[in-house]
């Protein structure tokens, strides 16, 4: 029987990353992105996957807190812009 862990954690698109934006420049020659384009969250991914990880959710959460819980917002309180995504990966057991 096949068996999995899992790994939860956040991923925050910011074009400033270290090493982001000569990515960008590499993949897409004639494109600069926005600085929170989900786009530049590609190389974490990219370094994820090649740990054998595999993105199974990604949800946008408005916030986190320095104790790493999720903020979530009221709907009377209007719009809440973020770049921040709760991820959730999986990858299969090591015997």
């Amino acid at each position: 029987m096949e068996q999995w862990e899992y790994w939860t954690g956040f991923l925050w698109a910011n074009i400033e990353t270290k090493g982001v934006i000569e990515y960008v420049k590499n993949r897409w020659p004639n494109w600069f992105p926005a600085k929170y384009a989900p786009q530049t969250m590609i190389p974490e991914l990219d370094g994820l996957g090649e740990k054998g990880w595999e993105l199974v959710h990604m949800e946008p959460v408005p916030g986190v807190g320095n104790n790493y819980e999720v903020r979530f917002q009221s709907e009377t309180s209007g719009y809440v812009w973020s770049n921040t995504y709760f991820c959730v990966f999986k990858r299969r057991k090591q015997s």
